[in-house]
């Protein structure tokens, strides 16, 4: 069967033009927001990534207090903003300064991502999280059932999902251009540092940074400053499925329709099975390996057929020439064409007619081959929502407008998905996932891989 819609069927499926993908009961915040007074933001993290953001919500709303464990990459957003309370404990700031406190920005390391937003969550407070939405599959399950149970406004920061050739592209693929779909490839050249061992001496803390917060909910251990590249540890990251894949992999995610399997209401009886398989340099419980592929079958969702979502990582796969014919062009990995990386990650979304190219934010997308579409527009959406600006979705979802399309339901089914992939890459074979249920229902292993612990002190 076509993966494709007729303009009747596209419409009416599509909740708010939000392309079908939401089921949030209400948009609105639980205190809501005046629609014509700025909203005062909480930030958790304001360095590295934290900063972009605060600099970019603070030109549309008013800074109300800030929460950093790490003073001094806060340091900047700090002396910028002088007048605005700080914190190191998020739980302290939203305590004290609750009620000035219209809504909340979370840009930590992954591994806190969760437990800041559940804590803001249950204050009633909006939440904006960067991607990925969190580091483990059941905590996404936990922030998308709060944002539920205290109906506030919820967005994951994969700002591709604003641009207008994201949303073009969704029409393109759901509305027959393409044909059959197919198959689905998502890469990125980026790959794992496989560290065979965690650090075994011990250092002293800087004076800047509160380890213990820091940590938040993962186990206590001594400082190293090798923690600190988080992105490398599974205890604290994940890798490029995480870090990538929540940007390169939501064109293909949302325009296939595969949150279905999460979020179609009632669910289909009995529960279709998601099936993942990975292969990998090397078996890696501690890191990531060198190098995964991860086949993700997909089943069908209502009328849609099955398809199978590829995932390549690292540039020792052996699929780069796969890749590249798929893609139609020489795939720039810092050593072809320009030498820029442009195209370190990517999408290829492939259909019986032709094929659908994304960059790797998904911002920007070419039809494959190009003389077969010529007469083919892709520059902005023809029947869904255009952007306010992805920031600006969730600001105006805060003040009671439609849901972002980022919100954490729809978050939280992509979430699940890539992390599921973190989990096959350590152990062999094929696992069978509930999207329903939140259950590996073939590897009880592989499904305790899904949850952790909290010490003490921590919870969703």
């Amino acid at each position: 069967m076509a993966l494709q819609v007729n303009r009747r069927s596209f419409l009416s499926s599509s909740v708010g033009g939000a392309a079908g993908l939401v089921v949030l009961r209400d948009a609105r915040s639980a205190r809501g927001a005046e629609a014509n007074s700025k909203l005062r933001t909480a930030h958790v993290g304001v360095g590295g990534r934290g900063r972009e953001l605060l600099l970019t919500m603070s030109r549309m709303e008013t800074p109300a207090a800030f929460a950093d464990v790490n003073e001094s990459k806060a340091a900047e957003m700090f002396k910028q903003f002088p007048d605005v309370p700080r914190f190191q404990d998020f739980r302290q700031m939203l305590d004290e300064k609750g009620k000035e406190i219209d809504a909340v920005v979370v840009a930590t390391p992954d591994h806190t991502h969760a437990v800041a937003s559940a804590c803001a969550i249950r204050a009633g407070k909006p939440v904006y999280t960067e991607k990925p939405l969190t580091r483990l599959v059941f905590e996404s399950r936990a922030l998308r059932e709060l944002a539920r149970k205290h109906k506030v406004a919820t967005s994951m920061g994969n700002q591709g999902t604003a641009s207008g050739q994201f949303r073009r592209g969704i029409e393109l693929v759901r509305n027959g251009t393409l044909g059959d779909i197919q198959e689905a490839h998502v890469w990125n050249c980026g790959g794992g540092a496989n560290h065979p061992e965690p650090p075994k001496e011990e250092a002293k803390a800087p004076p800047y940074l509160n380890w213990d917060l820091w940590l938040g909910p993962c186990a206590a251990r001594p400082f190293h400053p090798r923690w600190l590249w988080w992105g490398s540890w599974r205890d604290f990251g994940t890798n490029q499925l995480g870090n990538w894949g929540s940007h390169s992999a939501n064109l293909a995610f949302m325009a296939m329709r595969v949150h279905d399997l999460w979020l179609a209401e009632p669910p289909k009886q009995p529960h279709p099975l998601l099936r993942i398989e990975a292969k990998v340099s090397n078996l890696n419980r501690l890191s990531f390996p060198k190098w995964e592929m991860v086949r993700y079958e997909v089943p069908a969702r209502g009328d849609l057929p099955p398809v199978v979502i590829t995932w390549h990582n690292g540039r020792d796969i052996g699929t780069r020439d796969t890749l590249e014919k798929l893609a139609g062009i020489e795939l720039d990995w810092g050593d072809k064409g320009d030498k820029k990386w442009k195209h370190h990650g990517g999408t290829v979304i492939v259909g019986s007619k032709g094929r659908l190219r994304a960059t790797e934010h998904n911002t920007t997308i070419a039809l494959v081959p190009d003389e077969a579409f010529k007469d083919v527009k892709t520059d902005s959406p023809e029947t869904l929502d255009a952007s306010a600006g992805h920031e600006r979705d969730w600001l105006n979802a805060v003040r009671g407008g439609k849901p972002a399309w980022a919100n954490f339901d729809y978050a939280s089914a992509l979430n699940e998905f890539l992390q599921l992939g973190n989990v096959a890459t350590q152990f062999e074979g094929t696992l069978e996932y509930d999207p329903v249920e939140m259950k590996i229902v073939n590897h009880a292993e592989a499904d305790k891989a899904l949850r952790c612990e909290y010490r003490e002190g921590w919870s969703l």
